[in-house]
């Protein structure tokens, strides 16, 4: 178990999942896992992107929609953060959306009450194609429009979190807009071809350009859907060190987030402080 030093200090895991088609099987290894992390010390635990579904058809995440605020899946997520007395950043679940043929892909905050206290739907919507892949996520999920920020007090100290889903991650303007955060979040489910090639680049390029932590929770491995994703849920520093790496399976990692850390690298290199645009 990683030890804090003191109340500049957060402990942070990332869970790891190859999700199935069943939902609950699905909940009860993230269970599990969540479980597992909260005891070795991590006080914010993050899900991956999918982590409840990754189904055989991209339908079934639409028939799989619950309402905003009610449903098993919430209800689930609500009573993990409750019973191991954590902030749980839930991956993502579908929820309904205007057009009934879509859902929003979003990710929930539960706080260690069971209460969510912030939500961002998925803005930008994958889509890939080559001659044996094929991936159009405008088709089943509708685009949210409203960066997510959450902000929280633990031990008497504030910590500041930028949500971002998977794909958003190819768009800096996004994280700019989310101004300074301490670490930026972001549940992913990425391609193995999309993740050998870009993966560990751009989560580093977001740390050392926004000069924060950066937490990734990964689904990674072959799937029942026979898609295959990247994994390598990783924590990554301020400096852009890579401070954790489960390259594939399911399990967590985790690590410390520093205020001295974050405070040392702004002050050495004051790089936001001479941003012009």
């Amino acid at each position: 178990m990683l030890s804090l030093k003191n109340s500049l200090d957060l402990k942070i895991a990332s869970i790891q999942m190859v999700s199935t088609p069943d939902t609950q099987e699905n909940l009860n290894v993230a269970g599990s896992l969540i479980q597992e992390a909260a005891q070795d010390g991590a006080q914010v635990v993050v899900l991956p992107e999918y982590f409840c579904l990754m189904g055989l058809k991209d339908q079934d995440k639409v028939r799989a929609r619950e309402i905003f605020g009610s449903g098993p899946i919430q209800e689930k997520l609500a009573g993990f953060a409750q019973d191991n007395q954590i902030h749980l950043v839930a991956g993502t679940i579908p929820l309904e959306a205007q057009n009934t043929a879509k859902v929003l892909n979003t990710t929930l905050v539960y706080d260690p009450n069971g209460q969510v206290v912030s939500r961002y739907d998925k803005i930008h919507l994958f889509g890939f194609q080559t001659a044996k892949e094929r991936y159009q996520e405008s088709e089943t999920i509708e685009a949210g429009t409203t960066p997510g920020l959450l902000k929280m007090v633990i031990n008497s100290q504030e910590w500041t979190f930028g949500l971002s889903i998977c794909y958003d991650l190819r768009f800096p303007e996004l994280y700019r807009a989310l101004g300074i955060v301490d670490c930026h979040i972001i549940p992913a489910a990425f391609t193995y071809t999309t993740g050998q090639a870009h993966w560990e680049i751009l989560l580093r390029a977001r740390a050392i350009e926004n000069q924060c932590y950066v937490l990734a929770s990964a689904q990674g491995g072959t799937h029942l859907n026979q898609r295959r994703t990247w994994g390598h849920s990783m924590l990554i520093d301020p400096w852009g060190a890579v401070l954790g790496d489960l390259p594939a399976g399911e399990g967590f990692i985790s690590g410390v987030l520093s205020k001295d850390k974050l405070n040392e690298v702004r002050s050495q290199l004051p790089a936001l402080a001479h941003r012009k645009l």
